[in-house]
């Protein structure tokens, strides 16, 4: 099976960014986990402080770093088959 050469051009773009890929997953975690440290110590020290809510960005954080380590390792096989 041929790839055409949009298909082909999105692969090297895909395998060019793969490092970024992991780098934004990479960070993505750090944010999440100083965000879910910044709220436990704010239910800690605030009583009525909502905790549920303030959770869901870190939860949304970590889908989004999940998904860029996906493409890092969708792109590490793109570049296997490729070269």
């Amino acid at each position: 099976m041929n790839m055409t050469d949009s298909e082909l051009h999105f692969a090297k773009r895909a395998i060019r960014r793969k490092n970024l890929f992991l780098v934004l997953s990479v960070a993505s975690v750090i944010v999440a986990l100083c965000l879910a440290l910044y709220y436990t110590w704010q239910f800690a020290t605030q009583p009525g402080f909502a905790v549920g809510i303030h959770f869901v960005p870190v939860l949304l954080i970590l889908l989004m770093a999940r998904q860029n380590l996906r493409q890092y390792y969708y792109a590490k096989i793109l570049e296997k088959l490729i070269v």
